[in-house]
């Protein structure tokens, strides 16, 4: 009886121990994969801030935004798939203690049911509240990680509908706009065919030249001056030279302007089709260019013209018709100058006929110096002579005064005492003669040295 009670207390004593060590090893394999969740949690809650941090830069392409979703919906997956084995191997071990814990109870009733009836219950309610607090706790981990990923894949989702709203809104404006600039376009080109039609009519381009050269006297400022000649036809040595425009300078200089400069070549580049047709057009255009820069040198216009400068203005209507021939031949301005021919365009030649009428500006102005100059001699001139007359009003008055200041004592000495007498004898019956004063005031003298003489002469003196 002994014997079978120590069998008893031994299988009891060797259940509980294996009770425990499985009890441990289950504890500490929970434990590891708790420590293996909460280091993926931290995992993934760092890469969800990482994810919240790529939200606010908003040079992020739509693609790599995309390529974040599929990222976050495969940890998602991942996250998922481990929720999912975790909860697997919860329920397996459960399933395994429960299989213990009947296995147990089995062998507890065949040895001593009663003896251990009460100890089994405790054991397993307790075993049984542990698992299940701690199967809730990993639930509820699981959701908190599962939980912030499913909300920043919705904002992800909805960031991204709207950056498609976006996307599709921005695609139509620019699509408007691109058939706006082909419409633009379009009409350009009809213009710019229309351009090229009319200059190529030799009067066209005539006029065009003229009524260009025409803008820039006018801005210039050379027309209220009248100093420059249109169309003027000379015969000489060379034959008939008939310049545009002559233009003269003060002290009777002149300079001779011409606007006769071929443009079909330039004209075909405009309508050309490849890169190689305006190379070939724009190489004519400048060796037109440089034909006429040669006639025009060998005219020699300077020697037709007596007065005229020794040089020629070759005048081009346009600043892109030169810069497309200098590109071309880049020393077509150098060699012009070399044979007294100076090509301008409008801002050129307006730089030149402006520093003309400043010239022509100073001569008006020396002119008008020379007219003061003699306006001011005829002025001293005519004060001198008004000076003189006034020195004579002047010893005039004097003379008058002492006249009359001789009457007025010859007056009073000789005649009223004379007069007086009548009124004693009884005769005259009036009022008494008034007594006549003397004057004592002379005319101002006039002191500037521009006047001959003063007034206060001694022989003047009463």
């Amino acid at each position: 009886m002994l014997e079978l009670g120590l069998i008893v207390g031994g299988l009891i004593i060797g259940a509980s121990l294996a009770w425990i060590v499985a009890r441990g090893q289950y504890v500490a394999a929970a434990l590891a994969e708790r420590e293996v969740l909460g280091a993926r949690l931290a995992a993934t809650e760092a890469l969800g801030d990482e994810l919240r941090k790529q939200l606010t830069q908003h040079d992020l392409q739509v693609s790599e935004l995309r390529h974040a979703l599929e990222d976050e919906r495969t940890l998602r997956a991942q996250a998922e798939t481990r929720w999912e084995a975790a909860r697997e191997n919860l329920e397996a071990q459960r399933r395994f203690f429960d299989q213990a814990q009947g296995q147990l109870g089995d062998v507890f009733k065949a040895l001593s049911a009663d003896a251990l009836r009460e100890t089994n219950s405790e054991f397993l309610a307790l075993a049984k509240e542990r698992l299940e607090g701690e199967l809730g706790r990993r639930q509820e981990a699981l959701d908190n990680l599962v939980r912030p990923l499913q909300e920043a894949l919705g904002r992800y989702e909805v960031q991204l509908r709207e950056l498609e709203a976006s996307r599709q809104q921005a695609y139509g404006s620019l699509e408007a706009q691109v058939r706006t600039l082909t419409l633009h376009s379009a009409e350009l080109q009809r213009e710019t065919g229309n351009l090229v039609t009319a200059l190529r009519a030799p009067n066209v381009r005539g006029r065009w030249g003229e009524i260009t050269l025409h803008r820039v006297v006018e801005l210039a400022g050379m027309t209220a001056h009248c100093d420059y000649v249109e169309q003027v036809t000379v015969e000489g040595e060379h034959g008939r030279l008939r310049p545009d425009m002559v233009v003269h300078l003060p002290a009777g200089r002149q300079i001779i302007v011409d606007a006769k400069v071929p443009l079909a070549a330039y004209l075909d580049t405009v309508t050309a089709k490849t890169p190689e047709e305006r190379a070939a057009g724009l190489a004519r255009h400048a060796q037109q260019v440089r034909q006429h820069m040669t006639a025009l040198a060998g005219k020699a216009y300077w020697e037709e013209f007596g007065k005229a400068a020794e040089l020629v203005v070759m005048f081009i209507p346009g600043e892109a018709f030169v810069a497309a021939a200098v590109d071309v031949d880049a020393s077509l301005i150098e060699d012009g100058m070399a044979r007294q021919v100076v090509i301008a365009t409008p801002t050129t030649l307006m730089a030149l006929l402006r520093a003309i009428a400043f010239g022509w500006r100073q001569e008006q102005i020396t002119t008008n110096a020379e007219e003061i100059s003699e306006l001011g001699r005829q002025l001293y001139d005519r004060l001198r002579i008004l000076g003189e007359h006034f020195d004579e009003v002047g010893r005039s008055m004097a003379r008058a005064t002492a006249a009359f200041n001789r009457a007025v004592a010859s007056m009073e000495s000789r005649v009223l005492p004379a007069a007086r007498r009548f009124r004693e004898l009884g005769v005259a019956t009036g009022g008494e003669i008034p007594v006549l004063e003397a004057l004592d005031q002379q005319p101002r003298e006039l002191n500037a040295p521009e006047f001959p003489r003063q007034l206060n002469a001694p022989e003047l003196a009463p």
